[in-house]
């Protein structure tokens, strides 16, 4: 038996995001971990959904562009949905795709800051 290890930060997996309502994204698809690997006793994890780019995405502030590469696993460029974050029991978590790099994951966190209008840090500029 495969013993199943904890999903962390930066980790891109497959995630089931059925059943869904409204313009909620959909299917199972790749999204990033974007919680804290610190925080939480429950086995939930915030997800970014990842979706095939469209040359519109480039102009919506809460899109960030993936491009594929052997590290993270994908296929084809997407962008992370960061209007679309939400926190998803481990259950969800189908199989694991690859990993981003730490500025990847850092352009991420503040797309989702500037998407939830968290201001910066005192003494920081955004």
């Amino acid at each position: 038996m495969q013993v199943r290890r904890s999903p962390r930060r930066g980790e891109i997996w497959w995630v089931n995001l059925d059943p869904t309502v409204g313009a909620e994204i959909k299917k199972i698809r790749p999204a990033v971990i974007l919680s804290s690997d610190a925080v939480g006793k429950l086995p939930i994890r915030i997800v970014a959904p990842v979706t095939g780019w469209q040359d519109r995405f480039a102009h919506q502030s809460w899109f960030v562009r993936l491009m594929p590469d052997k590290t993270n696993g994908l296929t084809k460029m997407g962008g992370v949905d960061t209007l679309q974050i939400r926190g998803v029991d481990e259950q969800r978590l189908v199989r694991r795709l690859g990993v981003l790099a730490a500025e990847t994951v850092d352009e991420i966190a503040v797309t989702v800051a500037m998407v939830i209008d968290c201001p910066a840090p005192k003494g920081e500029s955004a």
